[in-house]
């Protein structure tokens, strides 16, 4: 790579423009999430994706196909919770937005959207400690090593 290009690459990379790595500034309803970069993966962009990070860790991890085919169902289990958590995130915006939208402020409104945020952050903190539980049990301990080094350094976040 031509030496020029090295600072527009590592700030691709900052912006999560396709990179393995933490996503700036993005933690999900209750501080977990998987984040890898690019545009697949939760909190801002779009749809928690499948595909990129179960490559990374298959790569990483050295994974054999019985654990890529257990690991891609348990990653998929985790984007339709994302997915439900970021409907349910929509709704408590919007009944926020109506509890003060009133002539007159709704407390009880206010204090469903607080609810249905906490329940749901609940459901979500729920799957990802099944989800990893799940992980753990498929991985032998060197691959369980190398995942927790994954997590401390931030190649991989939940």
């Amino acid at each position: 790579m031509h030496p020029g290009m090295m600072w527009w690459w590592k700030q691709a990379r900052g912006r999560g423009h396709g990179s393995c790595g933490p996503r700036a500034g993005g933690e999900g309803p209750a501080g977990f999430e998987f984040g890898f970069g690019g545009g697949d993966f939760g909190g801002g962009g779009g749809a928690f994706g499948v595909r990129r990070p179960l490559r990374f860790l298959a790569f990483k991890l050295n994974l054999s196909e019985d654990q890529v085919s257990e690991l891609a169902k348990i990653l998929d289990e985790l984007k339709t919770e994302r997915a439900q958590a970021a409907v349910d995130e929509r709704r408590v915006t919007s009944a926020l937005a109506d509890s003060v939208g009133l002539d007159q402020f709704s407390a009880e409104k206010a204090a469903e959207a607080g609810e249905l945020r906490v329940k749901s952050a609940q459901r979500l903190r729920d799957a990802v400690l099944k989800a990893l539980a799940r992980i753990h049990a498929i991985l032998d301990k060197d691959q369980r090593t190398q995942l927790a080094y994954l997590i401390r350094t931030g190649a991989l976040a939940i």
